[in-house]
């Protein structure tokens, strides 16, 4: 008798354990929960504080030589401040970008000038764009749609279909997404131009945590990052994040001025 009850608790068990991923999947198409989700990403991601990192960034195109990069890039997420610096190689050492109330900017020491760039703009000419290094803001920018589960190699994926919300300005207005069920880390990404057709792909094979004194918790960052152009099929970039460093920065780095003194 015993026997039979253990046998048929361990059917009920068994019963509830496979049919808790479908309950979780028929959760994910309620708006709500599909906003939570983005909410999240967003937060795993955010300081709250300042952050500065050194990045190397490895540019593949068609028939040209490889070139390596080096930037450190400063953030400043409670007010939404953005500055790339480019520091390797010579010729591009003192060129950068800089992100203030929504606009993004490029400087060039060369000439002296600041031009205002555009959300689809390419970071140093490589395929990364402004998105992959700032705050992430899918919430702010996005409304999801939920496509159900997949299997990306060993890892089992949420599929979101992410949409422009009206007025926002962002590279590209579809995103497909693919975050991991077990760790919510972002293992893929694809992002589709008005017409449909697919720009650009991404990986994020690599994340890694850093405790944040300002929030008082971990914050996660891709430590790797893989994109493939999706129309010039010979061009890549690959972004590896060296250093992590979420200590307060200089009030004033956020300036022209202070991104101009970098290269005299």
């Amino acid at each position: 008798m015993t026997m039979t009850l253990r046998n048929l608790f361990g059917a009920v068990l068994a019963a509830v354990l496979l049919a808790a991923p479908a309950a979780r999947a028929a959760d994910m198409k309620d708006p709500a929960e599909l906003k939570k989700l983005l909410e999240t990403l967003d937060d795993r991601q955010r300081n709250g504080g300042d952050y500065k990192s050194l990045m190397y960034i490895e540019q593949k195109e068609k028939d040209k030589t490889d070139v390596v990069r080096e930037a450190v890039v400063y953030r400043r997420d409670a007010k939404d401040q953005l500055m790339i610096l480019m520091t390797k190689p010579k010729g591009e050492a003192g060129k950068g970008y800089l992100r203030l109330e929504k606009n993004l900017w490029s400087y060039d020491p060369n000439t002296g000038k600041w031009e205002r760039r555009t959300e689809r703009e390419r970071i140093a000419g490589t395929d990364s764009r402004r998105a992959d290094f700032d705050e992430s803001r899918l919430a702010e920018e996005f409304d999801a749609a939920f496509e159900g589960e997949e299997k990306l190699g060993k890892f089992t994926a949420w599929k979101l279909v992410l949409t422009a919300k009206q007025g926002v300005d962002v590279a590209y207005p579809v995103v497909h997404l693919w975050v991991d069920k077990e760790t919510s880390n972002i293992l893929k990404r694809q992002e589709f131009a008005l017409s449909k057709r697919l720009m650009r792909t991404a990986y994020f094979p690599k994340w890694m945590k850093v405790f944040s004194e300002s929030k008082k918790a971990d914050v996660w960052f891709p430590q790797e990052m893989r994109f493939y152009d999706e129309v010039e099929k010979a061009n890549s970039t690959v972004i590896v994040v060296k250093n992590v460093d979420l200590k307060a920065l200089e009030e004033n780095i956020f300036t022209k001025a202070w991104l101009e003194s970098k290269s005299r």
